[in-house]
């Protein structure tokens, strides 16, 4: 007699209010948890004072293979990355993307500390606390050094960040502005020294969004007086504000949260990609509370087509920013679900 079973999916781990992040440990990853980010973004400055911005992100993803299963080959945890350098003299963004299943020592998010690797692309945390980023793609390459210059920044309620009305939708979110970067890149077989500053994301969930959202967008900037801003909104397919919250942290160290109602995104203009069609809102108002912040694009065109990884097409780019009409500071932009609603 023949008996018919189906495994069960793996019993992801889910994010509770109250809980507390440790560190380092919280620097490495989280494979019980469902999908999980390292985001490093920034702004470059060449020996003839060329601004150019970069990303790297690294993906770690868990499957519904189940994680009994003694097998090496199991695709249990799938790896994804991005980079992209922002350089106005090119005119639009020149990026690249990898993604494969963790194993063998090629492909790997390793817990208790940062360090995670996709092929010759790896973000690694030393004991210092300093971030050492290297990416070689054809078209560039990034050999990157972020020192951190403060206390990271936990997000939300002490490192829970809420996405939804729901309190499931939920990260466990905290940043590292101001970290201080030294290194190079290369192109076209060309290695130029570079410094600037940078920002990092590590953010990780088992949860998903609203049945309602199809994107968000989303700010982390580093301000000229020392502090730190981070600001998304969660977005529906109309374009309504479903959820939304802010941060800002001053130049001592004092953090203000801004609830979903204090903060408002509009738009102030809009680019429109013609290869996808998708219309950005590149120049973009931001109300946190009383305070008004404007964000100009490095360049217009900083669409990242990612459907041979994540399946996503979406808006990356550096901007600086005005706080109440004065020069603020500098940061990214992230915008998706412009071409068509996000899924995680």
């Amino acid at each position: 007699m023949a008996i018919d079973t189906v495994a069960a999916p793996p019993p992801f781990t889910a994010v509770r209010p109250g809980h507390t992040l440790s560190f380092p440990t919280d620097f490495g990853a989280h494979p019980d948890f469902r999908t999980e980010w390292w985001y490093a973004t920034g702004w470059l400055e060449t020996p003839d004072k060329q601004p150019i911005g970069f990303q790297i992100t690294f993906f770690r993803s868990a499957t519904e293979h189940d994680p009994a299963n003694p097998s090496r080959f199991a695709p249990k945890q799938l790896i994804i990355a991005h980079a992209a350098l922002s350089d106005p003299a090119v005119g639009k963004l020149l990026h690249d993307q990898k993604s494969a299943r963790q194993g063998f020592g090629l492909a790997y998010a390793q817990q208790g500390d940062t360090d995670v690797k996709l092929d010759d692309w790896r973000i690694v945390r030393a004991a210092d606390g300093r971030y050492r980023v290297s990416v070689a793609a054809p078209e560039f390459s990034l050999s990157l050094t972020l020192t951190p210059s403060q206390a990271p920044m936990l997000q939300g309620d002490a490192g829970v960040s809420r996405k939804g009305p729901q309190a499931q939708q939920a990260s466990y979110y905290y940043s590292q502005p101001q970290l201080q970067v030294t290194g190079s890149i290369a192109r076209d077989g060309k290695q130029v020294a570079v410094g600037g500053t940078a920002w990092l994301d590590h953010e990780w969930s088992s949860s998903v969004l609203d049945a309602k959202a199809s994107g968000w967008d989303w700010v982390g900037a580093n301000l000229d007086d020392g502090g730190a801003l981070m600001a998304f909104q969660i977005r529906s397919a109309a374009g309504d504000k479903l959820w939304a919250h802010a941060a800002l942290r001053d130049g001592s160290g004092t953090v203000t949260q801004f609830a979903p109602e204090q903060v408002r995104f509009t738009p102030q203009r809009h680019w429109r990609s013609s290869r996808t069609g998708a219309a950005y809102p590149v120049a973009t108002q931001i109300q946190t509370g009383s305070i008004l912040w404007r964000l100009t694009p490095l360049q217009d065109d900083q669409e990242l087509d990612s459907r041979r990884s994540t399946g996503t097409v979406y808006w990356e780019g550096a901007v600086t920013l005005t706080r109440d009409g004065k020069a603020a500071g500098r940061g990214y932009l992230e915008m998706t679900g412009y071409v068509k609603p996000i899924k995680l």
